[in-house]
């Protein structure tokens, strides 16, 4: 039975089927996106969940897949997801227990110096990634080393609060939907183009709500003043 769950098959006349684990997978990822937009914990276990299938969808020369191709790029991310998101899912659950809040984190803009970080570490990492998914025989290693050093850090940044996670998230779709679909890989591709649209409207409701928290209490201030008697009152 778990063999059959796990190799049911979705044919849509694209040339060939569909694993079942691979839309179910990306519906937990989409779910785990929504989720982080709006700052709930549970974005990180349910996400680990469609983590654990997709590994197998991208590995099809282990895991047998209609497209026979493996991409190391893709399958390594979802091992960093699941351990990234470990990091993530104990820092929101502090968080919110610490804050009495429902919200696991309070977004703010990263410093310049978080901001360096994130530029070298992308570079430095989008070579060394290049030539270990090169010697592994992954397709598409250029733009799979792109997706798998800008997914880890597009995760950690979510896990540390920073709005700017956001914009990896983006420039991570836009690589990754025309690589899927050179492969095959539609479900995944479709849920690539859907996490664009999310990470942009994620990343205008974090920015205003790091904004909100910067903004001095303007209203307190001038009650206040308002109060307080003049000399020439006094």
């Amino acid at each position: 039975m778990f063999s059959d769950l796990l190799n049911a098959q979705l044919d849509i006349g694209l040339g060939h089927p569909i694993l079942w684990r691979e839309i179910v997978g990306n519906v937990f990822g989409l779910a785990s996106a929504l989720l982080g937009m709006n700052r709930k914990v549970m974005a990180w276990p349910i996400g680990i969940i469609g983590n654990v299938l997709l590994f197998t969808v991208f590995l099809g020369g282990v895991f047998w897949t209609p497209q026979d191709l493996d991409l190391w790029g893709q399958a390594g991310r979802q091992v960093f997801f699941a351990a990234v998101s470990v990091y993530g899912w104990i820092r929101w659950w502090q968080y919110r227990h610490r804050t009495q809040s429902d919200r696991g984190v309070q977004p703010r803009l990263a410093t310049a110096k978080e901001r360096v970080f994130l530029v070298v570490a992308a570079a430095v990492g989008w070579v060394v990634f290049y030539f270990v998914l090169t010697a592994l025989g992954s397709w598409g290693p250029a733009s799979d080393a792109w997706i798998l050093i800008g997914s880890i850090l597009a995760t950690y940044g979510m896990a540390r609060g920073w709005v700017e996670f956001w914009l990896v998230w983006i420039a991570v779709d836009a690589v990754g939907v025309p690589l899927l679909v050179m492969g095959g890989f539609y479900p995944s591709a479709i849920m690539y183009a859907l996490y664009g649209l999310n990470a942009l409207v994620g990343f205008l409701l974090w920015r205003r709500s790091a904004r909100r928290q910067e903004m001095p209490p303007t209203d307190e201030v001038v009650e206040e003043d308002v109060a307080a008697p003049t000399p020439a009152q006094s």
